[in-house]
């Protein structure tokens, strides 16, 4: 139980009727889950308005309301606040009905479009190694130490966000590393947060069906840059051209890394194989079980990161060598019959692209490469074509299949991947909408030595159709097929 006004501290207020001096039980959002003593806050959501919820709630018990705009029935007894925007309102009502949480643990976030849920949870898992208890909010999983609830978006609700670093500061979490999307920062859900610092790996073509440009995209991220104090960090990947974009206004102390331009933390892969990655690191040999460039880049921020926030050296190199791979994230497994089958979440041309590159690094050329690929529907589709250019230009044998079509017709996104296919390439293709099949058939076609990789799921458990979840792991499924060819 709060007081209201105690609530409302740093809120930017336009107009108030009503007693801010009235108890509060209860924040929400969501009119449902209001009850006696709360106080709901009216959200323009891209679905429903929750000024429109505004009675409903009343009903349900609230005494006060946020909201843009004061309804025409005003009734007696209930407290109305107008504010600009109650996405950022609701941020900050609900970092001060926590208490704060974020004050009390060191919170980084990451953001960039590739990268973000492998940095986050493998440095959660590199302080759990270094015996400190850890919190974890990914795409994945979040994580309170021990315990593991389900993740339902990248970055979660303002009111979530804050409950879940509640629970971290009851049990005496001390580090929690948080993936920061760019809708996240756009809704306003990290406003009113105390980040220790912010990592940003890079800047490639993804939700321009949300942000409309790259540049609009680009912006977005820098505005989390831009809102951290000068007693953050801030470390950037300067090998992408917009790691000093994000600079350019923060109050932050500015880090960098990179693996070829100069930079504070510098890294250069030795050796690049299966079975994982030699690295040079600030003059530093060391070995990790991941694989590709693209995770030369994320051990590189790990390190920097574990650094800047007091762990020694040697001991960092030391718990990085012992990390494990994260969930569907060049996932891999060889069968009996010594077929490789990875599954990835590479879901964007750049991460497609990425791991396709570091597949044809490490193998030998003589054995199929076979990538199942397709794309989400009703998300952007100016990169569906560039994933079939990528696709069939960077393997010898691609099946364009379903992902989550959504409310889509599977076809015609199918349609879409195919139309960057170049004439040359045509050969390569084939085209089998059910999923399923797609990877039974990619098992069929490969022979000793052959590469088959899943792409777009990565750790996914489920198949999203027609507003349906069905449940779908394509890792299992490889697996599965893979073994029944064993007998």
């Amino acid at each position: 139980m709060m007081v209201l006004k105690d609530i409302l501290y740093k809120v930017t207020i336009n107009a108030v009727v009503g007693d801010t001096s009235v108890d509060i039980a209860v924040v929400d959002f969501d009119s449902r889950k209001i009850n006696q003593g709360g106080l709901f806050v009216a959200i323009r959501g891209y679905v429903t308005d929750g000024h429109n919820y505004i009675d409903t709630a009343i009903k349900n018990g609230a005494n006060s309301i946020v909201c843009e705009a004061f309804p025409e029935n005003i009734i007696e007894g209930i407290t109305y606040i107008e504010v600009d925007n109650s996405n950022r309102a609701l941020a900050i009502i609900a970092s001060n009905f926590y208490q704060v949480p974020s004050s009390n643990l060191k919170l980084v976030g990451v953001t960039g479009t590739n990268g973000k849920t492998t940095i986050a949870s493998l440095l959660y898992q590199l302080f759990k190694k270094a015996g400190y208890k850890v919190g974890l909010l990914s795409t994945v999983k979040v994580m309170v130490d021990d315990t593991e609830y389900k993740a339902t978006h990248t970055t979660p609700d303002s009111l979530t966000i804050n409950k879940y670093l509640k629970e971290m500061n009851a049990v005496g979490v001390e580090f929690c590393f948080m993936e920061v999307s760019s809708h996240g920062i756009h809704q306003y859900r990290t406003e009113g947060l105390d980040f220790e610092g912010g990592i940003f790996t890079n800047l490639t073509h993804d939700h321009l069906d949300y942000h409309k440009t790259f540049a609009e995209y680009r912006d977005v991220k820098k505005k989390f840059f831009d809102g951290l104090s000068s007693n953050a960090f801030a470390l950037v990947n300067v090998d992408d051209k917009n790691g000093l974009v994000m600079l350019q206004n923060t109050k932050a102390k500015k880090n960098t890394y990179a693996l070829k331009a100069y930079a504070d933390y510098k890294s250069q892969i030795l050796e690049n194989q299966f079975g994982g990655l030699l690295l040079k690191v600030n003059d530093n040999e060391v070995w990790t079980k991941l694989i590709g460039n693209f995770n030369a880049y994320n051990v590189l921020a790990i390190y920097a990161t574990a650094e800047l926030l007091g762990l020694e050296k040697v001991e960092i190199l030391r718990l990085i060598s012992d990390l494990d791979s994260v969930s569907g994230r060049f996932e891999y497994l060889i069968s009996k019959k010594k077929i490789t089958a990875i599954v990835d979440y590479a879901h964007t041309p750049d991460a497609l692209k990425n791991v396709l590159e570091t597949i044809n690094s490490i193998r030998t050329k003589n054995e199929e490469l076979i990538t199942v690929v397709g794309c989400g529907g009703d998300r952007d589709k100016a990169k569906r074509s560039k994933m079939g250019h990528i696709a069939t230009a960077l393997s010898t044998k691609v099946i364009f299949t379903s992902d989550n079509p959504r409310s889509e017709k599977p076809e015609d996104i199918l349609n879409d991947i195919e139309k960057g296919v170049e004439p040359q390439n045509y050969k390569k293709i084939l085209t089998i909408e059910d999923r399923k099949q797609a990877i039974k058939t990619a098992c069929q076609m490969a022979q000793a030595n052959d590469i088959i990789l899943i792409a777009g799921k990565g750790h996914e458990t489920y198949q999203e159709i027609k507003g349906e979840r069905f449940e779908f792991n394509d890792f299992k499924i490889v697996q599965e097929f893979l073994k029944q060819l064993e007998k």
